[in-house]
């Protein structure tokens, strides 16, 4: 079964999805899951487009097909959110999402009748969280991971909120973007199809710029303003939800507002134990002199980082002092501010983590991290472009000296070698 899979259409489009940095491992699961989302025909197509953007041109010549009907194929992908159009220096250009943050999400952003949307979300239940590969690819392998958790300024104390960096604060992203869209909370959209949705706001996803204008256009999303989009993002804070957005410090493309019941990234914290590759600068420090056991923290926890401790001989147990799991804080601060002695607060991490510098920036990373390098520089021999290797082996110079080791190293090419040593 597994061999007649890889042979398919689905089985290569498969194999293109595995190949970007976060990846997809192919199971039958996933191929159940793409021929909900594309034909056979579309399959076969876009396993042959690059993992850079494109233009219709480009298409045509791996589709050996003319650009008119290239653009129309295109077109109706990108309509379904499939794939992402935008206006690139006044000429259309493509890209294929990742499944996650991506086509996945898009599928459930709105609410749809071109497909089985609950036959979906039994599909995405089971691949990204029951299956544990998807998930622990996305956040278990490496050090750079997909996203980040934005640290709830509320939640600072004076002292705090003059060392928190712009990069850090939700509504710096806000602030910095030219477009904001707001969709449906693709998580809890898919556990109401399951009857397991929670009662948070499920029109509360936020996309920015690029992905948010190509989701607008074909009616995903709708645009908001920056006053809406501020008054969304405090209305999640007061549900305590988690503000969790792209890893990155220049141009963040989403931002989502997490429950710990339905977010597949906070059940995916819980499932694993780990939280490296997503947690703020920040973590809860508790105080448990003044702590009085009240319980309120344990249960707005998202995480359980926060739980009652087992040795009911301690004084903290008796007096229902929680015990605070370190390793898996999230540093979101949504139980400061519920503390009714203020017991809790956020202090810096003492190891801080370095964040990308933008999308491509954390691609390098994560691909270098994962051993898929190679497949960034030389995606698509067809349409290979000595420029595009280039910027992406200047990206590579600039990488920490472990990292560039090991993603050198994954570099055979006599080629990229005296590229290398010339740049």
């Amino acid at each position: 079964m597994a061999h007649h899979h890889n042979n398919s259409a689905y089985g290569r489009l498969a194999e293109r999805l595995n190949r970007f940095p976060q990846g997809a491992p192919p199971t039958p699961l996933l191929f159940d899951i793409l021929k909900m989302l594309f034909s056979e025909e579309e399959a076969g197509l876009v396993a042959l487009l690059p993992i850079k953007p494109f233009t219709a041109a480009d298409a045509a010549k791996a589709w050996r097909r003319s650009p008119a009907e290239s653009a129309r194929i295109l077109d109706a992908l990108a309509s379904r959110a499939v794939l992402l159009d935008m206006d690139q220096n006044g000429e259309q250009v493509y890209c294929l999402p990742p499944p996650m943050a991506g086509f996945f999400e898009f599928a459930f952003m709105r609410v749809r009748n071109d497909i089985d949307q609950k036959a979906l979300a039994e599909l995405f239940e089971q691949y990204v969280s029951l299956e544990d590969d998807f998930m622990r690819a996305l956040f278990v392998q490496g050090e750079t991971g997909l996203g980040r958790v934005f640290v709830q300024e509320e939640s600072l104390d004076e002292a705090a909120r003059l060392e928190i960096l712009d990069y850090e604060r939700a509504a710096h992203v806000v602030d910095a973007a030219r477009t904001i869209a707001v969709g449906m909370c693709y998580c809890r959209h898919k556990k109401e199809h399951l009857g397991t949705a929670c009662d948070a706001p499920m029109d509360i996803c936020l996309t920015f710029d690029t992905p948010a204008r190509s989701l607008i256009k074909h009616g995903h999303a709708r645009a908001i303003d920056k006053a809406e989009c501020n008054d969304l993002l405090q209305e999640a804070r007061a549900r305590r939800l988690v503000q969790f957005g792209e890893n990155a410090r220049e141009g963040v493309t989403f931002i989502c507002n997490c429950c710990g019941c339905c977010c597949e990234a906070l059940n995916a914290v819980k499932r694993f134990g780990i939280t490296q590759t997503i947690h703020s600068d920040f973590i809860i420090s508790l105080d448990t002199t003044t702590c009085i056991g009240c319980g309120r923290c344990l249960r707005a926890c998202p995480v359980n980082a926060l739980h009652e401790r087992e040795a009911a001989s301690t004084e903290e147990a008796r007096r229902g002092t929680p015990e605070l799991r370190a390793d898996i804080c999230l540093g979101c601060g949504v139980c400061v501010p519920i503390c009714p002695t203020g017991s809790l607060k956020l202090i810096r991490r003492p190891d801080r983590t370095i964040t990308p510098l933008n999308t491509a920036h954390r691609l390098v990373l994560m691909a270098a991290e994962r051993g898929t390098l190679q497949d960034l520089i030389f995606d698509n021999q067809v349409l290979f472009s000595h420029r595009l290797a280039a910027a992406v082996l200047g990206a590579v110079l600039q990488l920490p000296p472990l990292q560039r080791n090991l993603a050198q190293k994954q570099l055979k090419s006599r080629y990229v070698e005296r590229l290398l040593k010339n740049m």
